[in-house]
């Protein structure tokens, strides 16, 4: 249990700009793939702000719609746009690259190009709408669970779409981070699917939590393949472009049965 917590602390330190103990990181490994496992249970503590902004938010009879952007515009802060930054590459990379060595190119570049901007707009407005929908259609402390719920499912995805690809540049941050094994990525694949289905029950039932991991699992399938196909591997950028794609399909999931 000691190791869990230690991994779950490195864990929110790598997804967000939350501040963890020095005590943590003593003698702990270098490659970020170690704590990968407890990133859905990192999630818990990286949505932790945006639910409880959510709730009381909703609780003072605030607009949904309203209320919903704010509590994405919180978890941007709390992750730093960590997961926003790798859409907005892949975007870019995918939409205006032709062939692999371009594709990757083009992510490594830190300007943002038109598929980018496309690609965050639409993503920022699909979390607000989707979280909206559910805020709206629920009770505040239903809602705010549910924000944790697709937290940790997205994170999950995230965790098995690093597994099953190899690094795309061998010289890469990903490559320096490490690989997931598969008891690692079973364990945040359990973990991630259990976290997201007790807390999406207060605001969607079971149908809206199996439809949730359903969406997810399917998107992130999909995502994973094209991402093979395209650069034969995984990089930082597609690892976060995973979790914003999973996060806005779970919201989906949720919505259609409130």
């Amino acid at each position: 249990m000691k190791e869990i917590v230690a991994e779950t602390a490195r864990a929110v330190a790598f997804l967000s700009r939350l501040p963890v103990p020095d005590r943590y990181f003593e003698n702990a490994p270098e490659a970020a793939a170690q704590s990968a496992r407890t990133y859905p249970l990192a999630a818990i503590v990286v949505a932790l702000p945006a639910a409880v902004t959510l709730f009381l938010l909703r609780s003072i009879g605030l607009d949904a719609f309203f209320a919903a952007a704010l509590a994405v515009a919180v978890l941007m802060l709390t992750t730093g746009a960590l997961h926003e930054d790798g859409l907005a590459d892949c975007a870019d990379g995918f939409g205006g690259g032709r062939d692999r060595d371009k594709v990757l190119a083009i992510m490594k570049d830190s300007a943002v190009g038109a598929y980018g901007c496309l690609a965050l707009v639409i993503s920022v407005l699909l979390r607000v709408a989707g979280i909206a929908a559910i805020a709206s259609g629920t009770h505040a402390l239903g809602a705010a669970l549910a924000v944790i719920a697709v937290a940790a499912i997205s994170r999950a995805a995230m965790v098995w779409h690093w597994h099953v690809l190899p690094a795309a540049r061998p010289d890469g941050v990903a490559a320096t981070a490490g690989q997931p094994g598969s008891e690692a990525a079973a364990f945040a694949l359990v973990s991630g699917a259990a976290i997201g289905c007790v807390l999406s029950l207060p605001a969607a039932g079971p149908g809206g939590a199996i439809t949730a991991l359903l969406l997810a699992a399917i998107l992130c399938s999909g995502f994973t393949r094209m991402t093979s196909t395209r650069i034969v591997g995984h990089t930082g950028d597609t690892i976060g472009a995973t979790q914003q794609i999973c996060e806005i399909v779970s919201l989906l999931g949720l919505a259609l049965w409130i």
